[in-house]
């Protein structure tokens, strides 16, 4: 989470958009931003992974069997206007990566909630991400396989998102690509062909780097005086 926000600043400040693609080191439950640290009680099954707030909104994520992405856009970029269009486009890039594998994966179209969810406010649906229901969703057979969730900060938006590949034991109510479809996805092939397609879909060259030293002690800072700390977990 401090890696993302140091993206995303740096995104703000150079003017330019920048993607990580990631897993996690261990089974973790990540609260949207304006989630209650104390409604992960009412999820036994993640009870003992361990626990981050995310600076973005949306629903609980559990981090397990799946594919983590940020994408932060600069403010002066077309796509940053327009959140809607941004949370599609960003699904239809993914779809066509996801074809690459030969499985079929389609936006949801019809939803009460017509826009991404956003740090706008609470929401009263249900604790999991994936077990909500938005357009522009990323679907197979109507179950839900891909979500995100924006932040807008002075000079950019942060795109967060997550891509369920295989159940996890510790959220076995959920199932992903590979009980959907029967196809087991290497999460670093899929982050491949996810960033190639999203770069085709935002009109943007791809350059391939890790963190710079600066953006990495950033994310250091970032993580003591956040992201680690006690407080900001357990906000709320």
């Amino acid at each position: 989470m401090a890696a993302d926000e140091a993206l995303a600043e740096y995104s703000a400040e150079h003017g330019v958009a920048v993607s990580r693609f990631y897993e996690w080191a261990e089974p973790t439950l990540s609260l949207g931003y304006f989630q209650a640290a104390a409604n992960r009680r009412g999820h036994t099954p993640s009870l003992r992974c361990a626990l981050v707030r995310r600076p973005s909104g949306g629903g609980a994520i559990l981090h397990d069997r799946e594919l983590t992405y940020c994408l932060s856009i600069p403010a002066s970029h077309p796509a940053a206007s327009d959140a809607g269009w941004l949370y599609r486009a960003t699904h239809e890039a993914l779809a066509t990566a996801l074809s690459s594998f030969g499985v079929a994966a389609s936006l949801r179209l019809n939803s009460e909630c017509d826009q991404p969810a956003t740090s706008a406010g609470p929401s009263p649906e249900p604790f999991l991400c994936f077990q909500r229901r938005a357009a522009g969703d990323l679907l197979i057979g109507g179950e839900k396989i891909a979500g995100s969730a924006q932040r807008r900060r002075r000079g950019a938006v942060m795109q967060h998102g997550s891509v369920l590949l295989a159940a996890s034991p510790f959220a076995t109510e959920l199932s992903g690509v590979a009980e959907l479809t029967g196809q087991a996805i290497e999460p670093k092939s899929l982050a491949r062909l996810f960033q190639a397609a999203l770069g085709d879909r935002l009109n943007m060259k791809c350059v391939d780097s890790g963190l710079s030293d600066s953006i990495a002690e950033r994310a250091k800072e970032l993580e003591r005086s956040k992201f680690a700390s006690p407080e900001w977990t357990f906000r709320r």
